[in-house]
C-alpha cells in the first residue's frame, strides 16, 4: 500500500512538471513567434485561446513554400483545422472539408487553413500525396517544429478553430467535422 502510494505521488510530481515544462515552451514559443513576425499589429483586445480574443498570428509555409500568415485573412471567417496523414479521423474530415469549400468559400466568406503537424511522424511526400488524393484545394500549411500547435494548445488531433472576421476565437471543436457541422459554425460567426 504504502509503495502505490509512493508512486502516485511520484507520477504526480512527475506531471506536475512536465506540464509547466510545456507550458513553459509554449509561453517562450509565442513569444518568439511574436518577435520573429517583427511587426505589430493593432489589436483593441487580449491574444489568446479563449472565446472573444485574438487568435494568436502565425505564418506558415504551404507546399510551394509561399507563406500564409493569419493576420492576412482578416475580414473572412477562418476555419483553423489542425490534422495529419496518419489520423483516421483527419482523413475522414478531409473530403467534407473540401466539398464545404468548393460549396460555400464565396458565399460564406470563409477561408480553410489546414494546419498539417509535419513534425510528428509525416514526411512532405506524404502530404503531397494526400492532398492529391482528396483533390485538396484549399490553402494547407506545414508545421515543422511545433510551436503553432504549442501556441494552440493542441492535444487531439483533428481540432479546429472557428474565427470570426475581426480575427477573434468564437469556438474550438475537437474531433471530426462534416458538411453540415462546418456550415453551421461557420455560419454563427459574424
Amino acid at each position: 500500500m504504502k509503495k502505490n502510494i509512493g508512486i502516485a505521488i511520484i507520477l504526480v510530481l512527475v506531471i506536475t512538471m512536465l506540464v509547466t515544462y510545456i507550458k513553459k515552451e509554449m509561453d517562450q514559443t509565442a513569444a518568439i513567434s511574436k518577435e520573429a513576425l517583427g511587426t505589430e499589429i493593432e489589436l483593441d483586445g487580449e491574444v489568446g485561446l479563449e472565446k472573444g480574443q485574438f487568435a494568436p498570428d502565425f505564418t506558415l509555409y504551404n507546399m510551394e513554400g509561399k507563406p500564409l500568415t493569419l493576420s492576412d485573412l482578416r475580414g473572412k471567417r477562418v476555419v483553423l483545422n489542425f490534422w495529419a496523414t496518419w489520423c483516421p479521423p483527419c482523413e475522414a474530415e478531409m473530403p467534407h472539408m473540401q466539398k464545404y469549400y468548393d460549396k460555400y468559400r464565396k458565399k460564406d466568406n470563409v477561408e480553410i487553413v489546414g494546419v498539417n503537424l509535419t513534425y510528428e511522424k509525416e514526411k512532405v511526400e506524404r502530404v503531397e500525396q494526400f492532398l492529391k488524393s482528396y483533390d485538396i484545394t484549399f490553402p494547407v500549411v506545414l508545421e515543422i517544429d511545433g510551436s503553432v500547435s504549442y501556441q494552440y494548445e493542441i492535444m487531439t488531433i483533428p481540432s479546429t478553430y472557428m474565427i470570426d472576421t475581426e480575427g477573434k476565437i468564437q469556438k474550438k471543436i475537437v474531433g471530426p467535422l462534416d458538411l453540415d457541422a462546418l456550415r453551421e459554425n461557420v455560419m454563427q460567426l459574424n
